[in-house]
């Protein structure tokens, strides 16, 4: 039997030519400079930060010189596909704003390079993979796993690197009858790599992060396709970046490893087709401190690995990309001072900037910048934020801002805006805290009182404020009517005139300010006091200062 017969045998029903293929994968038409990258998850279920953080560089690459970002699920692996996984990846992308020019998308495939799912392009490694055995660059293996496991561990006996290679690629040489027969006996098997490489030899990359890399050179037969037809990654991702134009490959650093293995599966689709190797980014870990040292974030350890821990808690998806961004770009944080208000996608990201050692996740500074987000936002924008994860997450809470917007908008409205923002919410979960009292059904009051007040004098004041409060005084008015109730109590009507002469007052108008902070919101930290009386309105404000006046009474 011929080697054509046989390459019929191993491939049925595969008849197009590499080239047939390849005319239906024309190149791209795009500027001088455009780079093509592609955002490849597979849909496990498990979306993480280090998702987030090579999107966010691929997408940069891409639309700042003016190419392609498109999105590939890699599902050959069926075992760890979990049911919604696909569209999970879209809307976690989605809501992060990462918008994909094509590739699988929630209302379908976009794009001419696709499909975009690498289950459905079986097709397609198998007439790569039949051209590979017709040029004697792939061959069936009949091991099975039993013999795999003896090789593992004669290799892990004797210390020597592990593999299907060498003396231990039994099935590299087997003649043309040999294969026929296992084939007639029914027997399973994979379509294995025929490498040529030399690992005391050199394969050399330049890593647009690391710079110049000198691996050795793989001589592995890796599995091409597996028993079901199906490629690993390792000879997907070589024919899909090709067929599709991708020309930057975004990945962690813990794909080094295999590099090896797609340089030398690079170097033999050049040789018969004319492939170029694309451009390759491995991005640094991320880690975490823990006593004392540090180490890569855990899936297994490390809850705020998960995306999902971030939707959780409330962080707004544009905090965590401006805090990936001063993780991505060293110069972004300098930029960002001085552009405040502009969009993180007006920054000059550069490939340049990017480092190759460990990013150290630092979860207060998140928070920080967390909190410098939102304070930035629109009333509308902190509104829309918070709803949407009440939703979800606090449905007591979304039930009351949803029934009467106008009134939450006017609360997330105090403060904001200026040269001095309001920083009071650092998550959407912060909401309830900083807001709950402007609603009697979660209102709590703790009354606090500062020291030259006792429960009597403060009650008095609280009366005495209830019969004086008039709703439609202006801000100078409002205020003109506090220092008049300091006064007619001894305290201070100005903070001045209290640091002159303490001795003569009970206190200052800060004082009284806090006896009626306390009363009207139960804390001694608030938004604006006005602003306060004016959203509670005369009946709420009268009715707390005197349930307040009561209560003090007592004690």
């Amino acid at each position: 039997m011929d080697r054509q017969e046989l390459a019929e045998r191993l491939f049925p029903g595969v008849s197009e030519t590499p080239q047939e293929i390849m005319d239906r994968y024309p190149p791209r038409k795009l500027p001088e400079g455009a780079a093509v990258t592609r955002m490849a998850p597979s849909p496990t279920g498990f979306m993480h930060l280090g998702n987030l953080y090579g999107a966010i560089t691929d997408e940069r690459i891409a639309h700042r010189s003016g190419g392609v970002f498109m999105l590939r699920i890699e599902d050959t692996d069926a075992k760890r596909a979990v049911e919604g996984g696909v569209q999970k990846i879209i809307e976690v992308f989605d809501r992060f704003g990462l918008n994909f020019d094509e590739g699988a998308l929630a209302d379908g495939e976009t794009g001419a390079y696709g499909p975009y799912r690498q289950r459905q392009r079986e097709r397609i490694y198998k007439v790569f993979a039949k051209a590979l055995f017709l040029a004697g660059r792939a061959y069936p293996c009949f091991a099975t796993e039993e013999e795999l496991e003896a090789i593992r561990q004669e290799q892990a006996a004797k210390n020597e690197n592990p593999g299907y290679y060498g003396k231990y690629a039994v099935w590299r040489d087997a003649p043309a009858e040999r294969i026929a027969e296992a084939l007639d006996a029914g027997r399973e098997y994979v379509i294995r790599y025929r490498s040529e490489g030399d690992p005391a030899q050199k394969a050399v990359c330049t890593d647009l992060i690391r710079g110049r890399l000198e691996v050795p050179q793989n001589d592995s037969d890796l599995v091409l396709l597996k028993s079901d037809g199906i490629p690993t990654y390792h000879f997907a991702h070589v024919v899909d970046d090709t067929l599709m134009g991708t020309t930057h490959v975004v990945r962690g650093e813990e794909w080094l490893a295999t590099l090896p293995y797609h340089l030398d599966m690079f170097r033999t689709m050049r040789e018969l087709f004319g492939w170029k190797t694309p451009k390759y980014l491995h991005t640094a870990h991320m880690l975490k401190m823990e006593d004392g040292h540090k180490r890569k974030l855990s899936k297994r350890k490390d809850p705020e690995l998960a995306l999902d821990f971030y939707r959780s808690g409330g962080y707004p998806e544009r905090a965590l990309i401006e805090y990936l961004m001063t993780i991505l770009n060293s110069n972004y944080e300098e930029w960002r001072a001085a552009n405040p208000d502009a969009d993180w996608r007006d920054f000059p990201f550069s490939v340049k900037k990017m480092s190759s050692s460990g990013a150290l996740f630092d979860m207060e500074k998140l928070r920080d910048v967390s909190k410098n987000v939102i304070s930035r936002m629109t009333a509308d924008e902190v509104l829309a934020g918070v709803l949407g994860w009440s939703a979800e997450f606090d449905p007591e809470l979304h039930a009351l801002l949803d029934a009467d917007r106008d009134y939450a908008r006017a609360i997330f409205a105090i403060g904001r805006g200026g040269a001095k923002p309001r920083k009071d919410l650092v998550t959407w979960a912060d909401a309830r805290g900083y807001l709950d009292f402007f609603y009697d059904g979660l209102f709590r009051p703790v009354y606090a009182l500062p020291a030259c007040a006792d429960g009597a004098a403060a009650a008095a004041i609280l009366r005495d404020y209830a019969g004086a409060f008039d709703p439609a005084d202006d801000r100078d008015g409002w205020f003109a009517r506090v220092k008049s109730l300091a006064a007619r109590f001894g305290f201070a009507p100005e903070t001045k005139l209290w640091k002159q002469d303490p001795a003569a007052y009970r206190g200052h108008v800060g004082d009284v300010s806090m006896i009626l902070r306390s009363a009207l919101t139960g804390r001694t930290n608030s938004p604006d006091l006005y602003d306060v009386c004016s959203l509670l309105g005369a009946d709420r404000v009268r009715a707390r200062l005197s349930a307040a006046a009561d209560a003090l009474s007592e004690n």
